[in-house]
């Protein structure tokens, strides 16, 4: 098996931008959708916000797959090989999850006065189990189910590998994925009861099949990414309308759900709302691809340019921007603000707009000024290198999570 030379995909970056912008939503509304504004008469849009954006951490991870196998599965697997992924891995992600988990973990510990009620004991101990389950802060799991996936990554591409002279095989890679997805799901709900089920990979399995399967497949749908709804296929319009609309019907099916819930109209079961959230999360992937390609081929030059440049710095904004929500919720105290109040509508959008556009602007710094912010943020984007190389690493695909996998 030679190595073939892969397509450099600029859209992944637009793909990132959106899927940051999603994540975001969901953090910058999260307390005034779960219990700060129940009785506000704009909560339906809290709701929506914060459960129709739940796309973004899917996404990166549906991405995370698709980049992988589409740099490495033409590859013959060696022990070079081996050693170069892991080394990258090593380099943009563990060390960076490490140092980022150990700097939230001192943020929250100073905040509370851990430091004054517990002993030294207590909090190294505590610093070493959220190391080990991702929980040192709230939206490090990600990172650590992506590690847990890495781990697990070479098996997976050598399997499938093996499955290329036969089809049949390679058309139940889905559906192995959304099986072992599933089958945690009723372990957890029926037995193991874990309180953080998204810290494992397992919970997240559809999403890396799928992408593996987007990425070996990919000459045969980067077609239909690059063209145009006009010049479609009748065929091709008839699925292409019924993934957007399904989507769109799915999305608000999940939204509503949701917001009965919150306001105690019901309390459905539990494996409806994971239901809604897979095929919600899984529709959008596929949206979020389409609507990359389009945007780039479509999109003003200042819409490209500024997106891919998000989408590049996406990694080190998903890292960074829980700080931004903590230090404005510290500074504007939300119990200050009457949830039901239209002040407190402003308060939100102007926190998720401040996190954006505050972590963007200091994760580009700290890429410009400072040598060492690579040990924190991930890998540095070829743009913002002093050298700017004219090829990217692994064809176009920085070595991060999701955002530069």
């Amino acid at each position: 098996m030679s190595k073939v030379v892969k397509e450099r995909l600029p859209q992944l970056d637009i793909f990132r931008a959106l899927a940051i912008f999603s994540v975001i939503q969901v953090h910058a509304s999260s307390f005034a959708a779960a219990e700060q504004a129940l009785n506000s008469p704009v909560y339906y849009f809290y709701n929506w916000m914060n459960i129709f954006f739940k796309i973004g951490t899917p996404s990166f991870i549906l991405l995370s797959s698709f980049v992988l196998f589409y740099n490495y599965y033409d590859q013959p697997i060696s022990r070079k090989l081996v050693s170069k992924f892991y080394k990258k891995r090593l380099t943009y992600i563990i060390l960076p999850y490490l140092l980022v988990s150990c700097c939230y973990f001192m943020l929250i510990a100073l905040y509370r006065n851990d430091f004054v009620n517990n002993s030294k004991l207590y909090e190294l101990k505590s610093l070493g189990t959220a190391l080990l389950t991702g929980t040192a802060y709230t939206h490090l799991y990600f990172v650590f189910i992506s590690i847990q996936f890495y781990l697990l990554f070479p098996l997976f591409l050598w399997l499938f590998q093996s499955f290329r002279n036969h089809r049949f095989l390679i058309a139940l890679i889905l559906p192995l994925g959304l099986a072992l997805q599933w089958g945690f799901v009723f372990w957890n709900k029926y037995q193991l009861h874990l309180p953080n089920k998204g810290s494992y990979a397992l919970s997240y399995m559809g999403y890396y099949m799928l992408g593996a399967v987007l990425a070996i497949y990919f000459s045969k749908l980067k077609g239909w990414l690059r063209t145009d709804w006009k010049q479609m296929p009748q065929s091709q319009k008839g699925w292409t309308a019924a993934l957007w609309i399904g989507w769109l019907v799915v999305a608000f099916v999940h939204v509503q759900i949701w917001y009965v819930y919150r306001q105690g109209y019901a309390s459905p079961n539990t494996l409806w709302f994971e239901l809604l959230w897979n095929v919600h999360t899984m529709f959008s992937a596929l949206v979020l691809l389409k609507l990359s390609f389009s945007i780039q081929r479509r999109g003003s030059a200042f819409w490209v340019r500024s997106l891919t440049r998000v989408g590049e710095l996406s990694f080190g904004i998903y890292l960074f921007h829980p700080v931004v929500l903590f230090a404005y919720r510290l500074f504007w105290n939300e119990q200050r603000l009457p949830g039901a109040s239209y002040g407190y509508l402003v308060y939100i959008i102007v926190g998720s707009l401040a996190a954006l556009f505050l972590s963007w602007g200091f994760v580009q710094l700290s890429f410009r000024r400072l040598p060492f912010a690579a040990w924190f943020l991930g890998s540095v984007p070829a743009s913002l290198r002093k050298n700017k190389p004219s090829e990217r690493q692994e064809s176009g695909q920085r070595p991060s999570v999701g955002a530069n996998t």
